[in-house]
């Protein structure tokens, strides 16, 4: 017997053949771009950590260069080295911030350039929390007077998810609670803690109503000092991840490819080959 060929096999055999073969051209078409895609954001990616690296290796902008800066963008990772006070009564402890894979907080305070009425947020680095009271801080030291100040421009602390906000301060023009002295029952400015879960620069500037910078901050680098670590994360960019995909769709790819040659060629070929006999 001789095998059959695809013009000789039924009319039904003959429609689910090519529509199977259009469905897998269709998914290889859909994987392989995918994956090509994922290669092209990993691409990008990359490009954009050697910008960021360039960036840090730049000479450090000089105060004059730093209050001139009009586009943060075009500064961000760059050194810079200033001179200025320590607003040390502003200090901001972000809660829940991870070094090393050890919980702690970001220490965040406001610093006054000299020969300015400029104010910038400096991230000055991470301390460990007492996990046995976290409403006690750990001491961490302050230099008064003017201090100079090696520091990279960053973008504001990123925001963690709350699961509620606090409620409306009273009204400083609201009565006082029945039989107590005025202003007893009057409530604290709202995020005047200093443990916070984020730092809105914006209301921040409002609350303390400093000539406070809110496009940027500076983040402290050097050598752990005055208590603080300073071993910053790389930024998270992601490159491993879209090579991760990109696996994973030319994986699905080849696999396509593999199931189709097999149920569509090979199995046939094998069912041919056994009615010979």
């Amino acid at each position: 017997m001789r095998e059959t060929s695809l013009a000789e096999r039924p009319p039904r055999r003959r429609g689910r053949f090519w529509i199977v073969t259009l469905a897998a051209l269709l998914t290889l078409s859909a994987t392989v771009s995918l994956g090509r895609w994922q290669l092209s954001r990993a691409a990008q990616k990359e490009a954009l950590q050697a910008e960021i690296e360039a960036q840090q290796q730049r000479p450090a902008l000089d105060q004059e260069a730093f209050l001139a800066i009009d586009k943060p963008a075009d500064a961000l990772h760059r050194p810079v080295h200033l001179r200025g006070l320590w607003l040390a009564a502003q200090t901001v402890y972000l809660d829940n911030r991870q070094m090393r894979g050890v919980p702690g907080f970001y220490v965040l305070t406001p610093f006054a350039l000299e020969g300015s009425e400029q104010t910038v947020m400096v991230q000055r680095g991470w301390v460990q929390r007492n996990f046995n009271d976290r409403a006690q801080l750990v001491p961490i030291e302050t230099p008064a007077g003017l201090v100079e100040l090696t520091a990279r421009v960053a973008t504001p602390p990123a925001h963690l998810l709350e699961l509620g906000k606090p409620a409306a301060p009273a009204s400083a023009s609201a009565p006082a609670a029945e039989g107590g002295p005025a202003g007893e029952a009057q409530q604290p400015v709202v995020g005047s803690s200093p443990i916070r879960q984020n730092l809105d620069l914006e209301a921040f500037r409002s609350e303390t109503r400093l000539p406070l910078r809110t496009d940027l901050t500076l983040q402290q680098i050097g050598a752990a000092s005055e208590g603080l670590q300073r071993d910053w994360p790389a930024p998270a960019l992601g490159v491993e991840r879209h090579y991760g995909y990109a696996f994973q769709w030319f994986g699905l790819a080849a696999l396509v490819v593999i199931l189709y040659v097999w149920f569509q060629l090979i199995a046939p070929w094998r069912r041919a080959r056994r009615g010979e006999r």
